[in-house]
């Protein structure tokens, strides 16, 4: 929405560092779940990234631009002009966003890969899983149901954005305008997301026989998971309430300035649960259509002295999310405006 939003050059610059302040975090988090990740699921990462490299270098990729365009558009000596690294700032915006939400459908709409663990002692090919087709995870796209939650997540994004403006900003003119086009993004959202959830509740799931760890379809299998894990149920809705609150009561009175908080927390909580409705269970949490190539937590896990010391380490969890709010809280003591931008020193 850089190039909407903003209609100013001032305006434009007040966006991106109020933005630009947090992209750090947003790093750190990802190389926090992403390595906890790696050592708890290692099949899941090589299946994924060695299989499905095409959307998730894309993905990669996105988040690159994001970091680059941050530091370099304001730098000396900038050869290529602001508007160059703001339009690979639009490139993750609308490509980042939208292709995390298809690549998470798929967690529960499956993929096309085999796992072999036999291959592993083939000493000039010792590749575990391999993508069944050419196009090693673009194949997703054709997949209403993925599609589905991709723009979920794209608008998500974006009302995210103005609820973060509207909290943050000490701009009436920016304000107003984000409260409009709050209600132009939390409208396909919750359409968006409605259709994924119940067209993924009506649906088959994958379920497994702990018994045996065989991998079957089973009707309704995301729907009986929500019944059958209650305080996951209650979590969920009580996320998707939160998300609808913060939404809702920031269209309806000009004065509410806390929705980013609900929906923000919403969005964490709701985020865990459909993650939790995945893979746990007895279900298969990285699906595939060869049934039994299915990653569950049975066969993708790591050892467990692995999966001992990541609980040890997971201990310190809280040590970085403190970091994360009181660094947070100190560069957010005050509303941004233009003038902090100017007088900064070491703004984007």
């Amino acid at each position: 929405m850089l190039f909407s939003l903003s209609k100013t050059e001032d305006e434009r610059r007040l966006l991106v560092n109020t933005l630009g302040r947090k992209w750090e975090f947003t790093f750190t988090t990802l190389v926090t779940f992403g390595g906890a990740f790696f050592a708890s699921f290692p099949l899941f990462y090589s299946t994924s990234f060695g299989g499905a490299y095409w959307v998730w270098m894309a993905i990669l990729f996105c988040f690159t631009l994001q970091a680059v365009s941050y530091e370099f558009q304001s730098k000396p000596g900038n050869v290529f002009g602001a508007n160059t690294y703001r339009a690979f700032l639009f490139i993750n915006g609308l490509l980042g966003t939208f292709l995390i939400g298809v690549a998470i459908a798929t967690f529960f709409t499956g993929s096309d890969f085999i796992v072999n663990k036999g291959n592993i002692t083939q000493q000039f090919s010792p590749v575990i899983s391999r993508w069944q087709n050419p196009w090693h995870g673009l194949e997703a796209l054709l997949n209403l149901r993925n599609l589905s939650l991709g723009l979920a997540v794209f608008f998500l994004a974006r009302a995210q954005a103005t609820l973060f403006f509207i909290n943050r900003l000490s701009h009436p003119v920016l304000v107003k305008r984000s409260q409009k086009y709050l209600a132009y993004n939390a409208i396909p959202f919750v359409v968006f997301f409605l259709t994924f959830v119940i067209w993924t509740l009506l649906s088959e799931g994958y379920a497994v026989r702990p018994e045996t760890g065989e991998v079957f379809l089973s009707p309704y299998k995301y729907f009986f998971n929500l019944v059958e894990m209650p305080v996951v149920l209650v979590f969920f809705l009580l996320g998707v309430i939160g998300v609808l609150y913060g939404m809702g009561r920031s269209l309806f009175s000009a004065n509410f300035k806390s929705g980013i908080w609900y929906s923000g927390t919403g969005t964490i909580v709701t985020v865990c649960c459909l993650l939790l409705i995945a893979g746990y269970n007895n279900t298969a949490f990285y699906p595939s259509i060869h049934l039994q190539s299915s990653l569950t937590i049975y066969n993708a896990s790591s050892s467990l002295f692995t999966l001992r010391t990541m609980s040890y380490v997971s201990l310190f969890i809280p040590v970085v999310l403190a970091y994360i709010f009181y660094a947070w809280r100190a560069m957010e003591k005050k509303q941004i405006d233009i003038e902090d931008v100017n007088n900064d020193e070491h703004a984007y």
